[in-house]
């Protein structure tokens, strides 16, 4: 007996079936060649050859020559079959060890594992000797039921629709809570602006100036130090920082948990801080009883919510766009498959429906007129025409006739079609393109990868330089008043200078986190 050895070739430069035909054609007259299968999406072809005759390197050169790219694949265990199984009826340890030490003698049976606590078994086997459904009669011999673990065929993974409601949730919210804040926030700008006018033409004390400003309707005090303005920023901002910002503060929640530093972590940082100094200052105000409000940020929250959930919510859409279409993908395999058993002059014995994960190759397949085809195959016996623009883009049904290569997921019209499978399970060409989708999906882009690198040190740097900006005012401070004096307006000569320092201090330090929260890097 020749013993024959397999080996795996990655192929590039392939583009089309008449490309495999053609490597497959050729190197089957090779000397030392046994068999040779090809798939396209995978580009990899799958040799078995006499290692006497002929080397794996040889017949990379022998692809090479017909005009193709051609490495051998090292790690060759790729061509495995791997199973995993539902098994009942097993009770103790000799029962596992009967199911293992039989499959392990069971020619073409690789690896074998039983897991009695979970009733799963997870077989690799050689697809070239052995198949699933052989796998599945040994055990059910020794007196086990066994199904396959059934797959989840729905794509679900990679449905996004309940990330887009809930940041969708979160932004109309953040929005409803925000236009106000915005308004108030516009109207009294406008008002500040008219003001300064008055006092430039008028030449007014500044009294006279604090008297004019408290007489505008959102300055009114509701109670000694608390204003229509702050009051009413207050209410705004309240059910934003609870309903807008829920999502942020779990995630935040979860990355500081495993010691980590995301955009949420700033966010949740920037808009707490913002929230909680403010919401302080009008205590305080309030038991001072203070004539001049003080300057509060109740409108930093809702504007930063707005603008990062929007974000957030756009990009869960645009993934969702991705994702539709692979679901869309994978909806086009077929879930069943007519395993028909053959006699001498190819005369019918017998069928079976079976799942489609249990095709074999060389197993053969039939498919009636308008059925879809299971596998990757040859055409054996039948005329047919066969709509392939789902994978082709070809508008047009194609001819097959015995010899013909068929791909999985597309669709038989008139004549009844049987196939012997040549790429069944993951290696079909339809699960090549859902992997390639997939990955590249999970892949990042080297820019991106580099954008995380950067939000990690970027937030506890940001944290870092407000923190200075805390110190270095409180520091200029108390050398130096004037300074603060000069650029902290309208503060009540009533309360002290060591005070009015913290306040200016802590001003300036949270100004640093929220400018820094949405930034472009985040934001991108």
């Amino acid at each position: 007996t020749k013993t024959i050895s397999k080996c795996y070739v990655q192929v590039t430069g392939m583009t089309c079936a008449s490309c495999v035909a053609n490597i497959e054609r050729n190197l089957r007259r090779e000397d030392g060649i046994h068999s040779i299968l090809v798939a396209l999406m995978a580009g990899k072809a799958e040799v078995r050859y006499n290692p006497a005759v002929i080397h794996p390197s040889a017949i990379a050169e022998l692809i090479r020559e017909l005009g193709f790219g051609a490495t051998v694949m090292e790690n060759c265990g790729e061509g495995d079959g791997i199973l995993e199984l539902v098994v009942r009826g097993m009770t103790c340890a000799s029962c596992v060890h009967k199911i293992e030490s039989t499959l392990m003698k069971t020619n073409g049976v690789l690896y074998c594992s039983v897991a009695l606590a979970t009733n799963k078994a997870h077989i690799k086997y050689d697809p070239e000797i052995i198949g699933p459904r052989d796998v599945i009669q040994v055990i059910q011999d020794l007196g086990f039921a066994t199904s396959l673990v059934k797959k989840d065929r729905s794509a679900s993974h990679l449905d996004h629709k309940q990330e887009i409601r809930q940041w969708k949730r979160s932004f109309v919210v953040s929005l409803i809570f925000c236009i106000p804040v915005m308004g108030l926030m516009i109207y009294m700008m406008v008002m500040d602006s008219q003001l300064a006018d008055a006092h430039a033409r008028h030449n007014m004390s500044s009294e006279e100036m604090e008297a004019l400003h408290s007489s505008m309707v959102l300055e009114y005090q509701l109670l000694p130090g608390l204003s229509v303005m702050n009051f009413l920023s207050f209410l705004l901002c309240v059910p934003v920082q609870m309903f807008g910002g829920w999502h942020f503060y779990i995630q935040a929640y979860k990355a500081l948990k495993h010691k980590t530093a995301n955009m949420d972590v700033l966010i949740v940082l920037a808009t707490t801080i913002a929230f909680a100094y403010s919401f302080v200052i009008l205590l305080v105000a309030m038991a001072e009883k203070a004539k001049v409000n003080p300057v509060t940020f109740f409108d930093t929250p809702p504007m930063l919510f707005v603008f990062i959930s929007l974000g957030r919510w756009l990009e869960h859409v645009a993934k969702g766009k991705t994702s539709e279409a692979l679901a869309r993908l994978i909806s086009l395999q077929a879930t069943e498959a007519t395993i028909v058993t053959l006699g001498p002059d190819n005369v019918l014995l017998s069928e079976e429906q079976v799942d489609v994960e249990l095709v074999q190759r060389g197993d053969i397949v039939r498919v009636i007129p308008g059925g879809k085809f299971p596998v990757d195959g040859r055409v054996i016996e039948g005329h047919s025409m066969v709509d392939e623009s789902l994978i082709t883009g070809e508008a047009m049904p194609v001819t097959k006739k015995p010899g013909h290569t068929v791909i999985a997921g597309s669709i038989n019209q008139n004549g009844s079609l049987l196939i012997s499978a040549t790429h069944v399970g993951a290696d079909t060409t339809l699960s090549q393109i859902v992997k390639l989708v997939e990955e590249a999906q999970t892949s990042k882009a080297p820019i991106q990868q580099f954008a995380d690198k950067l939000s990690g040190y970027f937030v506890p740097s940001i944290v870092a330089v407000s923190v200075v900006t805390l110190f270095a005012w409180i520091i200029i401070g108390f050398v130096d008043f004037e300074i603060v004096e000069k650029y902290f307006l309208g503060y009540n000569k009533s309360i002290s200078a060591a005070e009015v320092i913290i306040r200016f201090a802590f001003q300036a330090s949270i100004t640093v986190l929220c400018i820094a929260c949405p930034c472009s890097l985040g934001l991108a």
